[in-house]
């Protein structure tokens, strides 16, 4: 099985990284699937008000 492909992966969540653990419920799972998905990555988190909470207050 060739192993070399090179490719990408994008996740989203809204859940916090330390969350999935409760969200997946079985710590080994869970570092197994965040070992796979955070090696060599970029990562970026969002922090402040939904913007769909913003866009609504502005419609009245």
């Amino acid at each position: 099985m060739k192993t070399d492909t090179i490719g990408s992966i994008i996740v989203t969540s809204q859940i916090p990284v330390q969350g999935w653990y409760d969200i997946i419920g079985e710590k080994i799972i869970t570092d197994v699937i965040l070992d796979r998905l955070i090696y060599q990555r970029h990562r970026a988190e969002l922090h402040g008000e939904s913007m769909r909470k913003k866009k609504s207050i502005n419609k009245g």
